[in-house]
């Protein structure tokens, strides 16, 4: 059976709150206007999301710091797993919530991934305190195997037992790996001691994931799944604030999107939903075609 996913969360609060486009990023929503977060939860869940994302992503002292934060880390990233958990809990139909667990200093960057001794005790705060919150952990965007190990394993244990997914980024070209280059084989062996739920690919082109995931079926018998974006190929050096822009790519329509998610199916995906770009629209659209 076919779990639906939510989209993306930054880019509808920057739709809103373009200053969101700097510094906090999705975290602005979370200081100045936390309805916004709950608001967008419910046009999700409305759309036939059954499984919405904590806004957790820019709660990292990487970002937080940026406004002179970093000491609210842990507040902001308890606040967005009370609004994701209040949402879920008044919606009309069963809805679990995925307690992010993102990168920790740039999306896509291989290169800046930390250090163990400087992420895991960061991965380790934001999970036991979205432990009571979540239904399970996403380790998302990961652009290593290694990024992935240092996420999974702190919630593995210290998340009350709650299941962990991981979600890779994919190297834009079709059958080229992770943001890192490594294969999706070697990705997976590199988690094959650590007891993962599940496996995905986001925030990246729909045709790098429906190679991956062709790939990825063969070598296990967990749920996979994905959910694409909508940006353009990522230029060398971007960083999410900086001033080099990817824009969106007007081709992936809402049919197209919901195209390739049921190819995506057919490939053995049984998590689909969204990232960048994705909005409520093509959730919908997708919940529509998938129970009609």
């Amino acid at each position: 059976m076919i779990r639906i996913l939510d989209g993306g969360m930054g880019g509808e609060i920057q739709s809103r709150r373009p200053e969101a486009a700097h510094g906090l990023w999705s975290a602005t929503a979370l200081v100045e206007d936390p309805d916004l977060v709950l608001d967008i939860h419910h046009e999700y869940i409305e759309a036939g999301a059954e499984i919405i994302t904590t806004n957790t992503y820019s709660t990292i002292p990487s970002y937080l710091g940026k406004a002179g934060l970093e000491e609210r880390a842990a507040e902001l990233t308890r606040l967005a797993a009370e609004l994701a958990r209040r949402a879920a809990d008044s919606a009309p139909h069963g809805v679990e919530v995925a307690g992010s667990l993102p990168p920790l200093s740039e999306s896509y960057r291989a290169d800046l991934v930390p250090a163990p001794e400087e992420a895991l005790p960061i991965y380790a705060q934001m999970v036991t305190t979205m432990a009571d919150k979540v239904d399970f952990f996403l380790c998302e965007t990961m652009a290593t195997a290694d990024e992935a190990r240092h996420a999974a394993s702190q919630a593995l244990a210290l998340g009350k037992g709650k299941p962990v997914y991981v979600s890779w980024s994919l190297n834009e070209r079709p059958g080229a790996g992770l943001r890192s280059l490594e294969s999706v084989s070697a990705a997976h062996e590199g988690l094959a001691d650590l007891e993962i739920a599940g496996f995905l690919f986001n925030c990246t082109h729909t045709q790098a994931i429906e190679a991956a995931l062709a790939e990825l079926r063969p070598l296990t018998d967990r749920p996979i799944g994905c959910y694409p974006n909508r940006m353009q190929d990522v230029p060398p050096g971007w960083t999410l604030d900086n001033e080099v822009h990817t824009g969106l790519r007007t081709e992936l329509s809402i049919e197209v999107y919901v195209t390739s998610m049921l190819r995506c199916a057919e490939l053995g995906a049984s998590i689909l939903g969204g990232c960048c770009g994705i909005g409520p629209e093509y959730i919908r659209a997708l919940a529509d075609r998938i129970r009609p």
